[in-house]
């Protein structure tokens, strides 16, 4: 007669054990399979970062060589300021000179003028300084006066001759010669009245330009 084997009794402790060990089994199982799929995510992370730096990377150049472009351009533009500065001043240098320039020539032909008057006796010579007056027809008015007709185109004559001879001018215009009671020799920035006494006291210039500067010189 076979003796059969008794069956294995289960209890709660045995059962208990191989569902543990089969629970830690699974859970080596899963981690296993998990563990290598988590590589690729590092590595992409990774690749990521490289692309970021690389793009830094790039970026800094660009900027750099932005930069480096940028820096000729205020350069230049600073040059240009400079050079505008510096034109500016020597149009300015040239303005000025220029005044001075037509200042002394209208001076040298005031002068040369009244040495004129003063070579035949002229006398009670005003210098009309209009230069400052709105409204002027030139820069300089010269009076003066004389005794008789044939003083005042002497006067005027003598005038006539000295300009020429001290500056090289001519008068742009003359006028009163034929009465010769009122002279007027026009140098445009100039412009030289001789008159008779009487004459002069009638139409009172010295009055009618009372915003003038006035210079007296040989008066009675």
């Amino acid at each position: 007669m076979a003796i059969k084997k008794a069956a294995p009794v289960k209890t709660a402790r045995t059962t208990g054990l191989k569902t543990a060990a089969g629970k830690i089994a699974e859970k080596k199982i899963s981690i296993k399979k998990t563990a290598p799929a988590e590589k690729p995510v590092a590595a992409v992370k990774k690749a990521a970062v490289k692309k970021t730096t690389v793009k830094k990377a790039a970026s800094v150049k660009k900027t750099a060589a932005v930069k480096k472009t940028a820096a000729p351009k205020k350069a230049a533009a600073s040059k240009t300021a400079v050079t505008v500065k510096a034109a500016g001043l020597n149009t300015s240098k040239k303005e000025k000179t220029e005044k001075k320039i037509i200042k002394n020539a209208a001076q040298l032909l005031v002068d040369a003028a009244v040495e004129g008057i003063l070579e035949v006796k002229g006398r009670n010579i005003s210098i009309l300084d209009l230069k400052d007056v709105y409204n002027r027809v030139c820069d300089y008015y010269i009076i003066c006066q004389a005794d008789s007709n044939t003083q005042v185109n002497a006067i005027a004559g003598s005038v006539e001759v000295m300009v020429k001879k001290r500056i090289g001018e001519r008068p742009y215009h003359t006028e009163g010669f034929q009465n010769s009671e009122w002279v007027l020799v026009d140098y445009v920035t100039v412009v030289v009245h001789v008159f008779q006494s009487q004459i002069r006291e009638f139409y009172n210039l010295e009055a009618l330009w009372a915003d003038a500067e006035v210079t007296k010189i040989a008066f009675d």
